[in-house]
């Protein structure tokens, strides 16, 4: 088998089981063929004769508690036929359950009626799917293993609270003169690594905001220095005017020379 070298940097990237493997470098006059090698599972190729050093392995992990290797192999056009073992590197294991990152929550409604903060969220979509065609949830693969946290703070304060669910839903006392901040991110308390799922995007309620609120102090400090400058400014203007007006019409009262 002719000497090709060997992929360098093989990692696994996974957000809510989506699972792509990468390494280097970019091949010149060669190929890669990815092969993914299971504890108790056949071993499957993908990307057969590639020239990118990227591969989707999504559909090859559903057995997400199945801990996994992928050989990256080097080979020629015509050198998958052979019989000869092609020169590969070995990727670091991966464990689909207890590895794959957790995604963004998505926010479908929140409201802050009186002393009480309601947040109503979705689980992250995996790319797998049940029998009827629909995608499974986070939720539906780790069951009871997955919480979700909320994060909540006065608007305009830096002092976090959070509380911990296992619902989709987040009702919280709060103060009801004050509007608040928060985020949602997922949990999987049994996991060592990669507890802490991505974030979600930040909300702010707005009962009873007011300009002060929504700009802040700061704005209005700004304003005021400007407007103060302005009117100085009017100020100098008007009396260098005035003084001019003086002075020319001193110019005028005072009587010709005689030629």
């Amino acid at each position: 088998y002719p000497e090709l070298p060997t992929a360098v940097n093989i990692t696994w990237s996974s957000i809510n089981f989506k699972t792509i493997l990468q390494w280097q470098p970019k091949p010149s006059g060669y190929f890669y063929t990815v092969e993914i090698i299971g504890q108790t599972s056949d071993t499957k190729r993908k990307c057969i004769l590639t020239a990118e050093t990227e591969c989707d392995v999504t559909d090859v992990l559903r057995n997400v508690k199945e801990t996994y290797t992928a050989h990256v192999l080097s080979v020629t056009s015509s050198g998958m036929d052979n019989f000869e073992e092609p020169p590969f590197a070995v990727s670091e294991k991966f464990t689909p359950y207890s590895q794959t990152v957790l995604g963004k929550p998505e926010i479908q409604n929140y409201t802050q009626k009186g002393s009480v903060l309601n947040v109503v969220f979705q689980d992250p979509l995996t790319p797998y799917t049940f029998p009827n065609g629909s995608f499974q949830s986070i939720r539906d693969i780790f069951q009871h293993n997955l919480e979700y946290k909320l994060y909540y703070w006065k608007d305009q304060s830096s002092g976090k609270k959070d509380t911990t669910t296992k619902s989709h839903t987040f009702e919280v006392s709060v103060d009801s003169t004050k509007n608040y901040c928060f985020y949602i991110q997922g949990i999987i308390p049994s996991r060592r690594e990669n507890r802490n799922g991505q974030e979600s995007m930040v909300l702010c309620t707005s009962v009873g905001r007011n300009i002060l609120d929504e700009y802040g102090a700061e704005v209005f400090i700004i304003i005021a220095v400007i407007a103060i400058a302005v009117i100085t400014l009017a100020i100098v203007l008007s009396v260098i005017l005035c003084k001019r007006k003086k002075a020319k019409a001193a110019k005028e009262k005072e009587p010709l020379n005689s030629i």
